[in-house]
């Protein structure tokens, strides 16, 4: 089951089964990567406690409210401000720290004009030359400043891993500044 996080004004939270206002929720913008929220969850705290397991006890016992879509179950609130603000702002730092932490070495990446064989070297290591592609034969320029940018040298599911840590540290924030409660639920499949 897929967690998802999202906040709106309090004054618009409703019981189940009605569905709360589509146009009115805040949530941040994850990767459409299955588990990637969970993972990117797995290991930060929440006031001295491991987020998923207060998240599950919450789930399991909170009050609940309606679901943020047909395809999600009840919600329960997460975080609320004032009293969660200090908490939920540590708790974002820890999840911008572990994305710092697990993030890989940064390369050049360039492609192969003809087959689009892609090539990546360290940012450290990359110099203006010249190679034959592997798959066709034809050469490759790999001069720095035609390259097709930096990416992360690290599987690409932890890299959505961070991408989620980092969307969801700027949505606590931002939804503690808006004064919004942050819910969380789950989808039903």
């Amino acid at each position: 089951m897929a967690t998802r996080f999202f906040s709106l004004p309090s004054h618009l939270l409703v019981p189940p089964p009605r569905l709360l206002p589509a146009d009115r929720i805040f949530a941040p913008e994850l990767p459409a990567v299955v588990g990637a929220v969970d993972r990117a969850i797995t290991g930060a705290e929440f006031r001295d406690q491991r987020l998923l397991d207060r998240l599950e006890h919450l789930l399991a016992d909170g009050t609940r409210y309606a679901a943020p879509s047909a395809d999600g179950g009840p919600s329960v609130i997460f975080a609320q401000p004032p009293d969660d603000l200090p908490a939920l702002l540590r708790t974002a730092d820890q999840l911008e720290s572990m994305a710092v932490d697990t993030e890989g070495e940064r390369a050049l990446v360039w492609k192969c004009d003809s087959c689009g064989t892609r090539y990546a070297v360290p940012v450290a290591l990359a110099r203006d030359v010249a190679i034959h592609c592997e798959r066709c034969g034809n050469p490759v320029q790999l001069i720095r400043t035609r390259s097709l940018g930096e990416q992360s040298l690290m599987d690409p599911h932890l890299s959505a891993v961070n991408v989620a840590r980092r969307a969801l540290a700027a949505f606590f924030r931002e939804s503690m500044a808006r004064g919004w409660p942050v819910l969380a639920s789950r989808n039903r499949s």
